[in-house]
């Protein structure tokens, strides 16, 4: 089925391999925006969003977002290991898999070229709908810009080496 996939679709690394193929009404989507609000209110309420920590973490003056963020990367290393060792599936009983990716040199440049926006912008793709929601309409911008980065590299993924 996976190898159907990917003639019909295109690259393993662009597939979600856990997605659900049940088909649910619109309103079910709903739980999704409740939940991105709750993360959102606790972005704001944790300064996540606050460009002024954001400065703080690149200069190396305040640990609060490195803590905020190595938290994050705990819990997300121990939700794996549950998932693994008790062969947790899915709410519709559906087996989550975890394939290993190969590395290669553009994750470096990727990841500078995102840690450097990140540091001119003070903006993070998590929490710019969260800085847009508080008035800081000028992360619009950033969004834009993230929308559209996404965007140019989708039209040349093709052509850049992988």
């Amino acid at each position: 089925m996976i190898k159907e996939q990917e003639q019909n679709m295109g690259h393993q690394d662009t597939l979600c391999i856990n997605e659900s193929t049940l088909k649910h009404p619109w309103y079910y989507h709903l739980k999704y925006l409740a939940a991105g609000i709750i993360f959102g209110i606790i972005f704001v309420k944790a300064e996540v969003i606050s460009w002024f920590r954001i400065q703080e973490m690149f200069r190396l003056q305040s640990f609060h977002m490195y803590g905020i963020i190595g938290s994050a990367v705990l819990v997300g290393m121990l939700s794996v290991w549950l998932i693994k060792r008790f062969n947790i599936k899915t709410m519709y009983g559906e087996p989550i898999t975890f394939t290993s990716k190969k590395f290669n040199k553009g994750q470096i440049y990727g990841g500078l070229i995102f840690g450097f926006g990140w540091a001119i912008t003070g903006a993070c793709p998590g929490p710019l709908f969260a800085q847009i929601g508080t008035g800081a309409l000028a992360v619009s911008v950033t969004l834009l810009s993230a929308v559209a980065g996404t965007w140019v590299y989708g039209y040349f993924r093709d052509k850049l080496p992988h």
